[in-house]
């Protein structure tokens, strides 16, 4: 036995930087555990699967991060063991690879606390934004005290391998060439075998989210992630014939006639017969507002005394759903009126110029479109999405203008214009200001689209202060009680405006604060408050139909009696002949929810069924509904096919040609 571990003393330092490694992540693993315990499925037989498949992802995580190593160790020179050269690449391995595991650590902590997930396709997206995350996490954690810990347990890590002499142990050590072919050829089986027989589905083993999620490795989730921002829905989920799809939509759509010479199979002229009404139209889409942030929806806690008032002054949807769990998602769902399709949102996909967006029917008939942010536009491709869409652009840009700007219109919100921003932009009061002073630069007589995004109400939940009776940077609560307060100082300022009269607002959200749960779609959290405000020679009254985000700009054409070309998903839910339904997903799960039943797609051409008991939010499995089905194949397949194929496009066939 001393014999065969004198032979293994070449590989202490490459043992110790594993045993490290699988040490943090079983601690981190208990951590999530204690984190959620209320929710996870605590059994003795849960638990101990969920930590053996977590250690069976972390021996394939490891053994990616060891592969070069294994190399290394395998055919640097027995005769130079120990020289300068050994130690610098060794140790140099050793301090970069744990401090990633270090860094890994406290960030997973980070993205948990958020998005009670292991690291997803939200992590990907951050590295590109890395002046708004950087920020953001200077702003909402003790950053200096992170990177002091990080340091802090590096150099506890050095001390403590120097101590028991593991240093000295690798460098003055030889390996036989048996050892090091052996060591090596497990790392490449374990490598290949990850590479081409397990995926990070592969850890989705339980009912409950959290036991899945904490079962995953989160390093290997993010790259994952990243190798699958861009899912091509036939090759992963349940299909069948496009002609039979899109004849299943067209259906559903009450389409009757085809028109041949668009690029859509779901074209169609929409025909109103009463008179048109024109009026300026202002929507703001807030951050992160779920609907039972509002009195209305059960909160007790006084949150959103505004909205609830306006809420009863309004037309508002009661049961509306949003499609997905990010800004873009929402973006995406009022703007091109269509389900999530899988992966990443089309406002952050490549090809994404020229789509028929409701910016295209608000500019056929004479209305002016502009996007109001309050950060920079560049941050998840918004400016590019909207403004190579028919929108004018104001935002916080802080990059040169470049040639899309040029050929655009642009407006920057200038310093002082700023009054208070954090590491996601100016405060929301002024944005709205901002909003003010570009509507009234604009001629008396030309009507208007706003599309605002807001963004107070997001983590560092930080504003202006003596605002509300909460401090800045408490808490969700004061963040959400302060964008309450921030529509009010709007509206209150905007009704002296003389366009105001003119001017319907529809207040809606992007999508809920947070779309935890132990289900793998949690339909509570997707409901957001909607509502049309101001809208002429119309009494306030409640929509209680099943909607989705996509048809909230339908059903506000059709409440001015517009005539239009569509190539919309959406519909307008006050036609007699609508049927409730909501799409909601995320980037791999695509749901559709119809009465009490929820069709679930996976990325692995699979599905689940279930019954939704909105008393308890809870879900059950339930028998197949073959019509449902098919239903969502149809909707998410075409969805998919359209923008793939230019569907989605303003250009007809005979344009192209």
């Amino acid at each position: 036995m001393m014999n065969k571990f004198k032979k293994l003393k070449r590989y202490t330092l490459f043992f110790a930087i594993g045993s490290l490694y699988l040490l943090t992540s079983f601690l981190l693993r208990i951590v999530f555990l204690t984190w959620n315990f209320h929710e996870a499925q605590t059994d003795v037989i849960s638990v101990i699967k969920s930590l053996v498949i977590g250690t069976f992802f972390d021996l394939g995580t490891l053994s990616y991060f060891l592969i070069l190593w294994s190399f290394y160790l395998f055919f640097f020179p027995s005769k130079w063991t120990g020289n300068i050269v050994d130690k610098t690449v060794q140790t140099t391995y050793f301090i970069i690879v744990s401090v990633i595991f270090y860094f890994s650590f406290f960030a997973e902590i980070t993205f948990w606390e958020e998005f009670q997930r292991r690291f997803n396709f939200i992590a990907v997206d951050y590295l590109i934004y890395t002046y708004e995350v950087i920020q953001n996490i200077n702003e909402s954690y003790p950053l200096p005290f992170l990177i002091s810990g990080i340091i802090g347990l590096e150099l506890l890590t050095v001390w403590f391998l120097k101590r028991k002499r593991i240093f000295k142990l690798t460098f003055k050590s030889n390996a036989s060439r048996t050892t090091k072919a052996f060591i090596l050829g497990v790392n490449l089986v374990l490598v290949i075998g990850f590479g081409l027989f397990v995926n990070n589905e592969s850890a989705e083993w339980s009912n409950n989210r959290y036991n899945n999620e904490i079962s995953k490795t989160g390093i290997y989730s993010f790259f994952a992630a990243f190798r699958n921002n861009n899912l091509k829905y036939k090759e992963f989920y349940l299909s069948f014939s496009d002609k039979k799809a899109f004849k299943i939509v067209q259906d559903e759509l009450n389409i009757s006639s085809i028109n041949k010479t668009a690029t859509s199979p779901i074209s169609r002229t929409i025909t109103n017969t009463q008179q048109e009404i024109t009026p300026n139209i202002i929507l703001i889409c807030i951050e992160s507002l779920s609907a039972d942030f509002m009195k209305a929806y059960g909160n007790e806690k006084k949150l959103t005394p505004f909205l609830d008032s306006l809420r009863t002054q309004s037309i508002s949807f009661e049961n509306l759903n949003s499609t997905g769990t990010r800004t873009v998602r929402g973006m995406e769902a009022l703007s091109l009126s269509i389900p999530p399709t899988p992966g990443r949102s089309i406002v952050k996909r490549e090809n994404n110029e020229h789509l028929f967006t409701v910016g295209e029917v608000f500019k056929n008939k004479g209305y002016e479109n502009t996007f109001f942010y309050g950060g920079d536009g560049y941050f998840d491709n918004m400016n590019h999405f909207f403004s190579n869409n028919g929108f004018n652009i104001v935002d916080r840009g802080r990059k040169l203008l470049n040639i899309d700007d040029i050929l655009t219109k642009r407006t920057l919100i200038e310093d002082e214009e700023v009054n208070f921003e954090n590491a996601w932009g100016v405060s929301d009061e002024d944005l709205y200001d901002k909003v003010l002073k570009v509507t009234d630069a604009l001629p008396k007589n030309q009507p208007f689209f706003h599309f605002i995004m807001t963004t107070s109400n997001h983590r560092p939940y930080t504003y202006p202060e003596g605002k509300i009776d909460i401090p800045s940077g408490t808490n969700r609560n004061g963040a959400v009680k302060y964008t309450d307060f921030a529509i009010k100082q709007f509206l209150k300022k905007a009704s002296k405006k003389e366009w105001y009269k003119n001017t319907v607002f529809v207040i809606v959200a992007d999508h809920c604060a947070s779309s935890a749960g132990k289900w793998e779609l949690n339909i509570n959290n997707y409901h957001i408050p909607a509502f049309i405000y101001n809208f002429p020679n119309k009494k306030p009254f409640q929509v209680k139909k099943l909607s989705s985000q996509i048809d909230l700009l339908p059903s506000l054409f059709g409440l001015m009696n517009w005539s239009y070309e569509s190539n919309f998903y959406g519909q307008n839910v006050f036609e007699e002949n609508y049927q409730p339904r909501a799409f909601i997903g995320n980037y791999r799960k695509l749901g559709l929810l119809k009465d009490d039943h929820l069709i679930i797609l996976n990325d692995h051409k699979s599905f689940n069924n279930y019954q939704y008991v909105a008393s308890n939010h809870q879900l059950y499995k339930k028998d197949t509904d073959s019509l449902l089905l098919n239903l969502a194949i149809a909707n998410y397949q075409t969805a998919d096919w359209l923008f793939r194929n230019q569907g989605l496009t303003i250009k007809t066939k005979n344009e192209k040609n």
